[in-house]
């Protein structure tokens, strides 16, 4: 099993009303000036919030929402710090409730 840890918020005000492109970009080039692998994903209508677990999170995040995911919990630390208004947390995948990390609930077009 490996351990995800997730900002998450509405993609309103992830996509729209944050400067989240500036955000990912300037990581995006980070990570290949120091020849790092990306580890972190951005998922729209992310599957893992189906998870009982997860319920009263969904139920505080405005719908649709939108999550960045990633295996680096320093990177989803310093996340937050930029993007402040937004729920974090972390799970366990796979597993029964969450076969995917990854998956998203959002039809592809």
């Amino acid at each position: 099993m490996t351990t995800y840890h997730y900002v998450l918020a509405s993609q309103k005000f992830l996509l729209e009303e944050e400067p989240f492109d500036e955000v990912i970009k300037e990581r995006i080039r980070n990570y290949q000036e120091t020849n790092k692998e990306i580890d972190f994903w951005l998922i729209k209508q992310p599957a893992f919030l189906e998870a009982p677990e997860f319920a009263a999170i969904k139920a505080k995040c405005p719908q649709p929402s939108a999550a960045v995911i990633s295996t680096n919990e320093q990177f989803i630390t310093w996340l937050k710090l930029r993007l402040e208004y937004v729920i974090t947390g972390s799970f366990e995948a796979p597993s029964n409730h969450i076969p995917d990390a990854l998956a998203s609930l959002e039809k592809a077009a």
